[in-house]
């Protein structure tokens, strides 16, 4: 086993935290990672080790950001909850009211709560992913505006892997005028001081950690299941069956090809896309969550009302997801309640936990009964199986030391 340090703090009440994410490290399990957990209101641990490549030449310090992808989804919802709050947006209005050009080809009576819970049927391209620059917007939302959805809007949960950032970010922006990382920026991470954003410059890319994807190639059982018959299947096969058979997995994720290296291209970095590319510390996620969770308000500044946070936390859709092979995920506005996610056959979270997790295996979420926030960043992509093997860790950790 390697020798690991880590740089930051731990409150001695923590420390089993800090034991967790050396091990991690330290067994070659994990490259490099931090956490970062805000309890009532104070900074109770912030650690980071380990290395931001492969070779382990790179330390990784405690300003290393990293691409969190899903996990911005939830940053992004913060700001749709920020303009429900000032009154700008209802989204219990066709996205027509908004957007009128969206209104077409069967997505007439789509409702702007639809694109926030996954049930607006767009949660690919019909012509395959668009040979487009990740910078060009315009383009991209263009694609979506004309294309027929997969499904009768409202109709079923489909998670919307990529396309949420385009659908909801160009809602945003019709309503305010900016796009989502420039009203993050200028309405909650500068007044803030959070260290998290849509949409890199030059500068931040210095401080980037590397995506290290393990192999990810289709298990045999994968590949095998749409051919066993339903008899010989236990049910929850039957319902994985079915999704692969469907195919909206694979439209879904069409784009998140690990073996290919965009994630580390300056047009995917600088780009604004957000449903997927958002950059941060585990710090910036868990004083973000953490003053959520705290009554909204930090130093004078309110992100939004109590009362609005909640209403985004009432579910909208409780699954079965036909993208996420069937299961019974949570969606409030934008945010995944319970992150069932990242607990898929293994409910070890509170049902209060609301945030988002990432395919890369970061995660970041609030919990207001707790008076938690809590951010967890790892460069290592591991098999699906594997994938928030130390994150889950952490946070059994973390809820028996508070509990």
């Amino acid at each position: 086993m390697d020798e690991i340090k880590l740089s930051g703090f731990c409150d001695p009440r923590f420390s089993k935290i800090k034991d967790l994410l050396e091990e991690s490290l330290a067994s070659g399990f994990d490259t490099g990672a931090s956490v970062a957990i805000e309890h009532e209101g104070e900074m109770v641990v912030n650690l980071s080790g380990g290395y931001k490549d492969l070779d382990k030449n790179e330390p990784w310090t405690e300003d290393t950001i990293l691409n969190v992808f899903s996990t911005t989804k939830a940053v992004t919802a913060i700001c749709i909850a920020k303009l429900i709050d000032q009154g700008k947006l209802d989204i219990s209005k066709n996205v027509s009211e908004y957007w009128p050009e969206y209104a077409c080809n069967g997505k007439e009576n789509t409702k702007v709560s639809d694109f926030m819970c996954h049930r607006a049927g767009m949660f690919g391209f019909q012509d395959g992913i668009p040979d487009l620059k990740f910078s060009d917007w315009d383009s991209w939302v263009s694609v979506l505006e004309k294309q027929k959805p997969f499904r009768e809007p409202g109709t079923s949960q489909g998670y919307h892997a990529l396309t949420y950032g385009w659908l909801v970010g160009e809602i945003l922006r019709r309503v305010d005028g900016r796009s989502v990382g420039q009203f993050f920026k200028e309405e909650i991470a500068e007044p803030l001081a959070i260290d998290f954003k849509i949409g890199l410059n030059q500068e931040d890319i210095q401080r980037c950690a590397n995506i290290l994807a393990d192999d990810r190639s289709e298990s045999l059982i994968l590949k095998l299941i749409p051919y066993v018959p339903d008899f010989l299947l236990p049910e929850q096969l039957k319902i994985i069956k079915e999704v692969l058979k469907g195919g909206d997995y694979q439209v879904a994720f069409e784009t998140f090809d690990p073996d290919q290296d965009y994630v580390h291209s300056d047009d995917w970095r600088m780009a604004e896309i957000p449903s997927a590319n958002g950059h941060g510390t585990a710090e910036s996620l868990a004083k973000l969550f953490g003053i959520l969770s705290t009554g909204c308000e930090r130093d004078g500044i309110t992100i939004v009302s109590e009362e609005t946070l909640n209403k985004c936390l009432q579910p909208l859709s409780k699954g079965p997801d036909t993208v996420i092979f069937g299961a019974e995920i949570s969606f409030g506005t934008g945010f995944d309640l319970g992150l069932g996610i990242t607990t898929i056959n293994q409910p070890s979270h509170p049902k209060t936990l609301f945030g988002h997790c990432g395919v890369g295996g970061c995660v970041g979420f609030g919990d207001i009964e707790n008076k938690i926030g809590y951010g967890f960043l790892c460069n290592r992509m591991h098999q699906p199986q594997d994938l928030y093997r130390t994150t889950n860790s952490l946070t059994s950790a973390l809820y028996e030391i508070i509990s």
